[in-house]
């Protein structure tokens, strides 16, 4: 005699829940709570229950698929992928994973139309932005994507009357701490190294943050201390070379990104200048390398891991027709080797 095959009636039923609420869990919607979710789940599996990805896909027109589009630093022509985001797929993909979603992989700018060639072609119910170049270009982008009624987040800057969903760190509130370190630490004369304008709003709001400090300390900030520098190794280092040559007396560096910062420390020691002793240094991002140049970086971390999860989950309300709130995220200051006392 052939066993009857379990369907979701039989898990609504064992659970206490609709059977309408057993399809919302088991296809991943943020609209059912954990714990329901969870309960769901474990009775679906105690019945060998098993959800047939392709006709419930057909029915629902979702692909159960995720989109996330790295920004091409360099250009195409000679890649160059942030290392801080590298550390963010992998928590993206566990939290997809979770809702039963698959992520596809890509750079942003492969593509002219997101929407078209991700939603419109059920390649991908949502995309997820990790970096966006241009802040101004972007918001463009951005603001035609909304009238598209696309469903897209993104890791960026957190800025008042912004169209779209952004998460990112407190940027300001974290340079601000670094660069306090700094001053209890005995410092006196801190250089900023990174960009500031509103091409780069996250480099502006920690630059910000920077500024704040000086005026919380009731110390004098010198505007020629301030070297403009995009995100990359290379970069850090010639605004660390062209401040050395200004002749302009410093004891710290604080950097607006890792790759800056380990750039800068490039720079220093082929002038022969000791870190901590002469210059501390602070980065920004704790990527992986950070803990291993000589010395040890000093930087504030992001969490990667809780960032994965909100833009995962923000993405989700979104495909499921509601409007996620732009979020910022704490940061941590992180003291190691290159940031000594006097």
């Amino acid at each position: 005699m052939t066993q009857q095959k379990t369907t979701s009636f039989d898990i609504a039923y064992k659970a206490g829940v609709s059977q309408s609420t057993v399809s919302r869990a088991l296809s991943g919607s943020p609209l059912v709570g954990k714990e329901t979710r969870i309960k769901i789940q474990a009775i679906a599996k105690e019945l060998n229950y098993k959800v047939d990805k392709n006709a419930s896909n057909l029915r629902s027109q979702k692909t159960k698929t995720l989109a996330v589009l790295l920004f091409d630093e360099a250009g195409t022509d000679n890649t160059m992928i942030n290392p801080f985001f590298l550390t963010m797929i992998g928590s993206i993909t566990q939290a997809a994973a979770a809702y039963q979603y698959d992520v596809l992989l890509s750079f942003q700018q492969l593509s002219d139309d997101w929407y078209a060639d991700y939603e419109e072609s059920h390649r991908a119910d949502g995309v997820i932005c990790l970096g966006y170049g241009d802040y101004l270009t972007y918001n463009e982008k951005a603001h035609d994507l909304i009238h598209s009624n696309a469903h897209f987040v993104t890791w960026g800057p957190v800025i008042a009357g912004q169209e779209s969903c952004f998460v990112g760190c407190d940027n300001t509130s974290s340079a601000a701490q670094a660069v306090d370190h700094l001053f209890h630490s005995g410092r006196e004369k801190v250089a900023f190294i990174g960009g500031a304008d509103e091409h780069c709003p996250e480099f502006y709001q920690r630059y910000q943050g920077y500024k704040t400090a000086f005026s919380n300390s009731k110390k004098t900030l010198n505007p020629r201390l301030h070297v403009n520098a995009q995100n990359s190794e290379q970069s850090g280092f010639q605004a660390v070379q062209s401040l050395i040559l200004t002749q302009e007396s410093f004891d710290a560096l604080f950097c607006a990104s890792d790759l800056i910062a380990i750039g800068a420390i490039k720079a220093l020691r082929e002038h022969n200048i000791a870190i901590p002793r002469e210059v501390a240094v602070i980065g920004f991002d704790d990527i992986p390398s950070a803990s291993y140049v000589s010395p040890a970086l000093t930087t504030i971390r992001q969490n990667t891991v809780d960032a994965g999860r909100i833009l995962v989950e923000k993405i989700l309300q979104s495909i499921h027709g509601e409007q996620p709130e732009s979020e910022f995220l704490p940061a941590q200051l992180i003291i190691r080797k290159s940031c000594g006392t006097i």
